[in-house]
């Protein structure tokens, strides 16, 4: 039997590590527990740092989204290696759950990574801020989550106005309100391309979700995508222009851009497409051909490629990546 492989250097944001999870979780229930183990002990670390950060004051003239992102990655880092040793919380959740796994369970819950996809997500309830009293029961109360995770549906709607806050989707480039998206368009969207994501992501390596989340980003759940001159869909779901080196069909469009940081209506030429794979192929050939986009392949993390693509000059948003990543970890996507 294969050993299976050590996660301990890798976060699980990192989505090559989610993928090994996932793969232990059904094939070696044990080795699985203690792997996720491991990760909620390097979230804890991580959620640690992230509320020291934020309660130090800022360095004013040197404060600035440049600084921040290497600070994250920083904090990453100094999480991996502090979690490498460990700090006991991974013993301690293993120990505790071992008592009351059975194999049935172990088997079906794939789930302890969902669990930990949803913590990095939570951000209203940081771990680091429990009470040393609660922090004792912290096992059993991630395995109440868990079970809790593994039981709802891949796709729900809003389940009220604070979880809808809480998502923060941002809406498109027409800057709706997130909250007066009707209910079920982003498991509509989501479904609609989500075979194409995968089929790309499978030849590409580039994550569907990420994918998706640009897309969604782009057309605000696919309820602003760009149509031709007769109203037929275009299926360019990223926003690519069509420039001097495009020769396939084109459509215009007014679009926002920024200029100084001030947004403006302007009209562009955009590609089309005859459909959605084909924009999906498209994407992945525009990072993979273009230099500058070097770093976003190599991503290992959301905020990695989030950031990378707004440093590339992807989009024109100041606000690009944040918006991005709050898609990306939001409930929304369902996958």
């Amino acid at each position: 039997m294969m050993n299976a492989p050590d996660l301990t250097g890798q976060l699980a944001i990192d989505t090559q590590a989610m993928e090994h999870l996932r793969h232990q979780a059904r094939n070696n229930p044990q080795e699985g527990l203690k792997q996720a183990a491991k990760q909620f002990e390097a979230l804890f670390l991580n959620m640690m740092l992230k509320s020291m950060r934020e309660a130090t004051p800022k360095d004013g003239l040197f404060d600035s989204d440049q600084s921040r992102f290497y600070t994250q990655m920083l904090d990453q880092q100094l999480v991996q290696d502090l979690s490498g040793k460990g700090i006991g919380l991974a013993d301690m959740i293993v120990k505790q759950l071992a008592q009351t796994i059975d194999q049935e369970q172990a088997g079906t819950i794939g789930g302890a990574t969902s669990l930990l996809e949803e913590i990095t997500a939570e951000d209203e309830q940081p771990l680091v801020s429990l009470a040393p009293a609660q922090m004792k029961d912290l096992p059993s109360q991630l395995w109440s989550n868990l079970n809790r995770s593994s039981a709802k549906p891949n796709f729900s709607p809003f389940a009220s106005q604070t979880q809808a806050n809480r998502v923060g989707i941002a809406a498109s480039a027409e800057n709706e309100d997130p909250i007066m998206i009707a209910a079920n368009q982003p498991r509509k969207f989501v479904q609609e391309v989500l075979p194409h994501a995968r089929k790309v992501a499978r030849e590409t390596g580039i994550p569907a979700h990420f994918m998706i989340a640009q897309a969604a980003l782009e057309t605000g759940w696919g309820k602003h995508q760009i149509r031709r001159a007769d109203n037929q869909p275009s299926f360019n779901l990223f926003g690519i222009k069509a420039s001097g080196s495009w020769r396939g069909r084109v459509v215009e469009t007014m679009t926002t851009e920024y200029v100084e940081g001030t947004p403006q209506k302007i009209r562009e030429k955009f590609r089309a497409y005859s459909s959605y794979e084909e924009a999906f192929r498209d994407y992945a050939r525009l990072l993979q051909n273009n230099t500058r986009y070097a770093k976003v392949l190599k991503s290992r993390s959301a905020t990695a490629f989030a950031w990378g693509l707004q440093q590339a000059g992807y989009a024109t948003d100041p606000a690009y990546a944040e918006k991005l990543l709050k898609i990306i970890n939001s409930d929304a996507l369902g996958i």
